[in-house]
């Protein structure tokens, strides 16, 4: 699932060398992180949320056919700011 998520991902956004997806494994239930350029992130969103959920979707039909619970989510990394003293 993780191949086909950034196979699918790169596809869409501008910046395809910036486009990671991580595993992460709670309990049953698979949560593939999604992290990219800043630039992309509301390419992936979408009007409306409807890229992300259709990619959602097609994540959950393929999960299921493998008999796995497995979401997506997008990780925004903080930029880096100055720490206060």
């Amino acid at each position: 699932m993780q191949a086909f998520l950034e196979y699918v991902v790169k596809g869409l956004v501008n910046h395809p060398e910036a486009v990671t997806v991580t595993p992460v494994v709670k309990d049953a239930l698979t949560i593939y992180e999604l992290r990219m350029h800043p630039e992309d992130v509301g390419k992936i969103i979408g009007r409306q949320g409807m890229t992300i959920n259709a990619l959602r979707s097609l994540l959950l039909a393929g999960s299921a056919r493998k008999a796995l619970r497995c979401t997506l989510e997008i990780v925004e990394d903080a930029p880096d700011q100055p720490r206060e003293n």
